[in-house]
């Protein structure tokens, strides 16, 4: 009896990331607003009531694939602003790591770039919870820093906000790189990671003289 239930439950987690991953590809073309269940269950070759076992409805998924999207995130957004290595070093590993996610991830990419501001309230809840739960991480690092002795809790959490910002920012460059043509990918790419490094940059110097 065990082994059916595994299986059964096996089958399950299969169909319903097949949900996930189908409405994923869909997305790529239109907003979560727009995007029937019939058309994702259409895309899997399950019937339209079979969705109903997984989500109740398209914004529950949408939930589901904003934590897909984002879930996994938390470990290098902690990384990118480890206080190892010199600021010029910490500044390098960040803008790669976000170049990777992003080469690596790129419709995941484009699914929070567009619904962070998108039609369905429940996802955009959902993205600025996990926003929120990164800047409270960032702030947590941030902290460790020398640099960081005297500020107050507001001030640290507000430069977290700023550094998550930026790198949604500096996702959606780069993934707008990787979309543009491909005889002018590696220009614009070069232009991104120069772009970003400047910002985080100016980001630091005012990190450094905030108490001034």
């Amino acid at each position: 009896m065990s082994h059916t239930l595994g299986i059964r439950q096996a089958q399950k987690q299969k169909t319903r990331q097949a949900l996930l991953d189908a409405a994923l590809a869909l997305l790529e073309e239109q907003s979560l607003s727009s995007l029937g269940l019939r058309e994702v269950t259409r895309a899997v070759g399950v019937a339209p009531t079979a969705f109903y076992r997984h989500f109740r409805s398209t914004a529950d998924l949408g939930v589901a694939l904003v934590e897909e999207a984002l879930g996994s995130l938390h470990p290098m957004i902690r990384t990118t602003v480890s206080t190892t290595g010199d600021p010029e070093e910490r500044v390098a590993r960040a803008i790669d790591l976000i170049a990777r996610h992003v080469d690596g991830y790129p419709a995941h990419v484009r699914f929070i770039a567009r619904e962070r501001h998108g039609g369905v309230q429940p996802v955009r809840e959902a993205i600025r919870d996990q926003l929120a739960r990164f800047a409270q991480e960032v702030k947590t690092e941030l902290a460790k820093d020398p640099v960081a002795r005297g500020w107050s809790e507001d001030d640290l959490l507000m430069l977290a906000h700023l550094y998550v910002d930026q790198m949604l920012s500096t996702a959606s460059l780069f993934l707008e790189a990787l979309e543009g043509p491909e005889e002018e990918r590696a220009d614009r790419t070069l232009h991104v990671t120069q772009l970003a490094t400047r910002q985080m940059r100016l980001i630091g110097l005012g990190r450094q003289h905030w108490l001034d």
